[in-house]
């Protein structure tokens, strides 16, 4: 399996929750983290919280910032936007991992649906974007809300890592990054060009955790 020893994290929209989270998550591991955000001073203010509850290093910068300062850059943040920052920040992106856990989907009275999008999925938006980078798949199913509840030490599920098949460096240092949060575990998951179902499945996990009142996760089994 990959080491972080040395890695440092960015999170794109690391001032949301599903960022926060996982921010929270990996700096409690010991993971040098970095939370981007398009308001600096929001993004810094929010590190500061973050490194006195983990006890972790945590800095907060602009987005463009955070994807200078890392090895690893995870994008998350809306859908609506995903494009029009990664187009922005290809220079800076050039050379690192880039990990895609943006979920395109729409909600009406009926609940969440999957979006089409031209590309075929988010990560493979981002892909095209991103010629000068190695972008993985991950992240899409894992609770916001138990990610950020300091009292659940252990959060049950697996994450799904969906890369091409000559980058298994890549997709193995994302597993790793998964297997860093405690009771997550990452898992191998296929080439890109699936990843379209995988950002899909989140609507039918909103669906599962309103009928259920739950924030559940998804495990793989006999793996």
């Amino acid at each position: 399996m990959a080491t972080l020893d040395g890695i440092t994290v960015a999170v794109l929209g690391g001032t949301g929750p599903q960022g926060r989270g996982l921010v929270r998550r990996w700096a409690a591991a010991g993971v040098s983290t970095v939370i981007g955000s398009r308001d600096g001073d929001r993004a810094a203010d929010v590190a500061r919280e973050l490194a006195e509850a983990t006890g972790g290093i945590v800095r907060g910068l602009s987005n463009a910032d955070a994807a200078e300062a890392a090895d690893v850059v995870i994008v998350a943040v809306p859908y609506e936007g995903h494009a029009d920052l990664l187009r922005s920040l290809a220079g800076a992106l050039a050379g690192k991992i880039v990990v895609d856990c943006v979920n395109p989907l729409g909600f009406d009275k009926q609940g969440g649906y999957p979006l089409p999008v031209p590309d075929g999925s988010a990560a493979q938006e981002a892909a095209a974007l991103l010629p000068d980078s190695v972008v993985v798949a991950a992240f899409h199913h894992v609770s916001a809300v138990i990610l950020n509840d300091p009292e659940i030490s252990s959060v049950d599920t697996d994450v799904l890592v969906l890369g091409e098949g000559e980058q298994r460096d890549a997709t193995d240092l994302v597993r790793a990054l998964a297997d860093a949060i405690p009771g997550v575990r990452g898992v191998y998951a296929g080439r890109l060009r699936n990843a379209h179902q995988v950002e899909a499945l989140a609507a039918n996990l909103i669906a599962i955790n309103r009928r259920y009142q739950a924030h559940a996760g998804f495990r793989v089994t006999d793996v």
